[in-house]
């Protein structure tokens, strides 16, 4: 079975619509160990036919739109926050204490981008709040990897040994992951969802009319919600003010969606979620595992609030597990599941050519709500999606085994030449934080949109409400 059909697959759709779908291949394009470039290709095309076959139900067309999907467009959007420019600055991505560390029996990897993070981190090391990147190697060529990965953790920072794929499949947490499918799909509740009203117009929308709470930060939520706001959807980000985001992040994400702040510890502002809510279609999460269920934000409870929800549930570890309560990030993915090993060297890990966990994972969360929609055209009642970083690993380095098999090519049609011309995917926008310079994005049908209605606003500035 090929990457799109094992996409396709794990949102439910038809076999048949796979041919549907035609590729522009491209030499150079995401070139690793890894087949990145194939599952790249997979997420982007199984989102890309779940946006076709959507506005072709809602457009009452004949036939679903052909899908393009195009290595270079793909590469550049997997990478989108290094193309990102805001009055010709380029941000930075990692901050840094954010990197690989030498211990004393091998690497561990920190994810310390957040001051909160950060602060964890040189807490739990007993390191003052100005430490070096010196002092914290000092500290850490003294410890063993797991030993290291433990006590952060238990400050509540990020840190994550390096492991073989065979020491991750061996873990508790990685056979657990193992055993899941790719999108876990699950029906809750009887109550009908609202139906979306039919498509006219072009560009074709498959999205149109849809309101979407986004309830998640960093990458892979924000790029599964970035693609619903490209197809039409009125997406609503709410962040708590006590958690500030990166303005460069935002500016990468934010794209095509509005931005709010709201403490639901506060009686008025919970109040206000509250009627937001009401109104939703569609509830992205993407916190750790747990961390909302306090404020009744977990999958069953939205949906006995909200009838007929589709609620889709990102994270690192899954929410299951040793690990099901855990923060995590890609580059931290990356090196417990043994892909830092594979990439690496015998001197020194290694990493993907782009956090291709957080995107291939957003553009599967956003095709797993599209397939969702047209399932409930039929039976109407609520949806919980449940997506993890691990378990989109476990495809990418899997050998054949079950969970659908390994990313392996695609057998639909192929053209194309070498990638050298990431500037064709990128175009030049004016906006409110400044002129400027981002990836298109590579989901792309006949008849779809080509670009973001509208660019990103100032980070939690919009007001909460629905447009």
């Amino acid at each position: 079975m090929t990457a799109i059909n094992v996409a396709w697959a794990a949102m439910g759709g038809d076999p048949a619509l796979v041919s549907r779908v035609s590729t522009v291949a491209r030499q150079g394009a995401l070139e690793a160990r890894l087949p990145v470039r194939e599952l790249a290709r997979a997420c982007v095309g199984a989102c890309a036919l779940a946006a076709a076959e959507l506005g072709a139900r809602r457009a009452g067309l004949a036939e679903v739109p052909g899908v393009r999907v195009d290595d270079g467009a793909v590469a550049t959007a997997f990478v989108s926050e290094r193309h990102l420019l805001i009055d010709g600055r380029a941000p930075v991505t990692f901050a840094p204490l954010s990197r690989f560390w030498r211990t004393a029996d091998g690497w561990v990897r920190t994810h310390a981008n957040y001051p909160h993070h950060r602060a964890r981190l040189l807490d739990a090391l007993k390191l003052p709040g100005g430490a070096s990147v010196d002092a914290v190697a000092e500290v850490l060529a003294e410890r063993s990897a797991r030993e290291v990965e433990e006590t952060v953790y238990a400050a509540g920072g990020l840190a994550v040994a390096l492991r073989t794929a065979e020491e991750w499949a061996a873990h508790a947490q990685g056979a657990a992951v193992a055993g899941r499918p790719l999108v876990e799909r699950e029906r809750l509740g009887t109550a009908r969802a609202r139906a979306l009203r039919p498509l006219d117009g072009d560009p074709l929308l498959p999205a149109a009319g849809l309101r979407v709470l986004d309830l998640t930060r960093v990458i892979a939520g924000p790029v599964a919600t970035r693609t619903l706001a490209l197809l039409g959807a009125d997406v609503l980000r709410v962040d708590a003010p006590q958690l500030p985001e990166d303005p460069d992040a935002h500016a990468d994400t934010g794209l095509g969606k509005r931005s709010t702040r709201l403490d639901l510890r506060l009686p008025a502002d919970r109040e206000t979620f509250e009627e937001l809510l009401a109104r939703a279609d569609v509830v992205v999460t993407g916190y750790r595992p747990g961390a909302l269920d306090r404020f009744g934000l977990s999958p069953e409870a939205l949906v006995d609030r909200g009838p007929g929800l589709i609620v889709a549930q990102l994270s690192a570890w899954g929410a299951y597990g040793p690990w099901g309560d855990r923060r995590g990030f890609d580059s931290l993915v990356q090196v417990a599941t043994g892909i830092a090993t594979i990439e690496g060297s015998p001197e020194r890990p290694g990493a993907l050519p782009a956090q291709a966990l957080d995107h291939g994972t957003g553009y599967l969360l956003a095709g797993a709500v599209l397939r969702a929609l047209t399932e409930q055209s039929e039976h109407g009642c609520g949806i919980a999606l449940r997506l993890a970083l691990a378990r989109t690993a476990a495809w990418l380095t899997a050998d054949g085994g079950e969970q659908g098999g390994p990313v392996t090519g695609t057998a639909y049609g192929t053209s194309g030449s070498a990638y050298n011309r990431p500037d064709a995917w990128l175009v030049e926008t004016d906006s409110g934080i400044g002129r400027l310079r981002h990836t298109l994005s590579p989901v792309s049908f006949v008849g779809g949109p080509s670009n973001w209605a509208r660019p990103p606003g100032r980070w939690g500035t919009d007001p909460a409400c629905w447009a």
